[in-house]
């Protein structure tokens, strides 16, 4: 597990500081959703899909195996703002990309077909408006596990 880097308060407790150990246990961040990251995984369970999807390339079931792959969904909005010293114009970025990333996505060697697979513990409507954008930009479905 990766470690973290102490807060303030940690740090005033570790120099011998009195510090109430309740205000430290209620601040350290915790997921929304509860979930645990497990390694460079997000969840348990987005590892033990990572697990199965690497036995399963190891047995040729499936190739070209990849993780945490970006889509662009909308592409990054620019405006120009005047000009610089030597007259060109300035450009600045009105609003960022948005993106979607994949947990997995992988090559199905029976069919040939390029799969794009999600871990869901929770459906956001922000995975449910990036699903929709997916499949009518891109023309990929999500395989939700």
């Amino acid at each position: 597990m990766a470690k973290r880097k102490p807060n303030k308060l940690e740090l005033l407790a570790r120099l011998g500081y009195e510090v109430n150990q309740e205000y430290l246990r209620a601040s350290r961040k915790v997921n929304k959703y509860h979930a645990m990251r497990v390694g460079t995984h997000a969840s348990q369970k987005e590892h033990n899909r990572a697990a199965t999807l690497k036995l399963w390339q190891r047995a040729g079931v499936i190739s070209d195996l990849r993780e945490q792959v970006p889509f662009e969904l909308i592409p990054a909005q620019f405006g120009e703002c005047g000009t610089d010293f030597e007259g060109k114009p300035v450009r600045v970025c009105l609003e960022r990309a948005c993106k979607y990333i994949a947990d997995f996505v992988y090559t199905d060697n029976e069919t040939g077909q390029t799969i794009v697979e999600d871990t869901k513990g929770v459906r956001t409507k922000e995975y449910v408006i990036k699903r929709k954008l997916m499949l009518y930009i891109h023309g990929i479905r999500i395989k939700e596990v």
